[in-house]
């Protein structure tokens, strides 16, 4: 360790502990040392810590940097100089800006500036060229600069719990590398259309949000694995969404959806359907084309009838069906071999099929 580094020890605390650095994102306080002696990682948080010293630029070697839960307001200009940062992690702290040298970072990977006071978002956050996972969350933004777009490697965004935020910059179009993208429970009411090109895209989460529609393009997304959407106002789904043939779960309770159309049943890898709350008085037939799928929520709807094609759902575990209008059932369902719970309660039943018995003598439990 060099004196300067020893210097800016000395600044913050009398005593603080060298930890493995597999350990320094773990713990609360400490540092760690790379190969050559020099501070690598350093770990201070939620200990209410007010400021930083201005010398703390002389920590040339660090990697990762880990200041969550405290006090800061801003950081030294010396941050700038921290030229080897890779991971830096600056969550809960009531920043409300930044130096002009915080964006001259050129290895930072992995940026957490999530539960601050910040109202804006530089445009220089284009510099960090070689961020790949940037977490923005829970802040003041109403508005986001299209140059985030502009961050090449970005395989992570988070941008959610930001509920002012009134829109999605277009640019995130760009992104091609983009993977996982949170957009959660904030004010927006439109998916630019530019996010059609986010072809890498495997996680989307637009939940808690005011949307009545989604574009017509959503099934261009070819790589979904998942889809969040509950929580909103939706009241249809774009026909283009059986096209996301790589779709596993599919998350859109408490919607205003009224029906689900015959395309639906193109969802063939789907694994998870939560349709939980909403309006829904019938499925299509193409349900039954969903092989794949293991848990099916159809609880607090207005099924009055369900399709014999449910039947065919060979790998459904578990079946929900409470709080809708049913009074019978397709007979097609006690032929589901893994069916593992059953539950019809609070629907208009005035009698059960005597297959229940069959089905509860095998194994399942049915709630009724």
């Amino acid at each position: 360790m060099t004196p300067a580094e020893q210097s800016v020890l000395y600044q913050i605390a009398a005593d603080f502990p060298i930890v493995p650095q597999a350990d320094i994102a773990a713990v609360k306080v400490g540092f760690c040392l790379d190969d050559g002696g020099h501070i690598s990682g350093f770990s201070m948080k939620d200990v209410s810590q007010q400021t930083l010293p201005e010398n703390f630029g002389n920590l040339e070697n660090l990697q990762s940097l880990y200041l969550q839960g405290n006090q800061l307001a801003t950081l030294p200009d010396s941050v700038g100089d921290l030229r080897n940062l890779q991971v830096l992690n600056l969550n809960g702290n009531p920043i409300t800006h930044l130096p002009d040298s915080f964006w001259e970072l050129p290895n930072l990977r992995v940026l957490f500036l999530g539960e601050t006071q910040l109202t804006t978002l530089d445009e220089r956050i284009a510099n960090l060229q070689s961020l790949e996972e940037l977490y923005i969350h829970a802040n003041l933004f109403k508005m986001l600069p299209d140059a985030l777009g502009d961050l090449p490697n970005l395989r992570i965004l988070d941008l959610g719990h930001n509920k002012h935020l009134l829109e999605l910059p277009s640019d995130l179009g760009k992104l091609s590398q983009l993977e996982i993208l949170y957009a959660s429970d904030g004010q927006l009411q439109d998916v630019p259309d530019n996010l059609r090109h986010l072809r890498s895209l495997r996680y989307l989460n637009l939940t808690d949000n005011l949307f009545t529609q989604l574009p017509h393009w959503l099934g261009e997304l070819a790589n979904l694995v998942e889809l969040r959407l509950y929580n909103n106002r939706l009241r249809d789904l774009p026909e283009s969404l059986g096209d996301l043939v790589n779709l596993r779960e599919l998350h859109v309770m408490n919607n205003r959806l009224f029906l689900l159309r015959e395309r639906f049943g193109g969802l063939r890898d789907l694994r998870k359907l939560d349709l939980q709350g909403n309006n829904l008085k019938a499925l299509p037939e193409s349900i039954g084309d969903l092989k794949r799928l293991w848990s099916l929520n159809l609880r607090k709807n207005d099924l009055g009838v369900l399709p014999d094609s449910i039947g065919g759902l060979d790998q459904l575990v578990e079946l929900d069906l409470r709080s809708n209008n049913l009074n019978s059932l397709p007979p097609s369902i006690a032929s589901l071999p893994n069916l593992q719970k059953l539950d019809l309660r609070w629907n208009a039943f005035v009698t059960f099929p005597h297959w229940l018995d069959e089905l509860e003598a095998r194994g399942c439990l049915v709630f009724k």
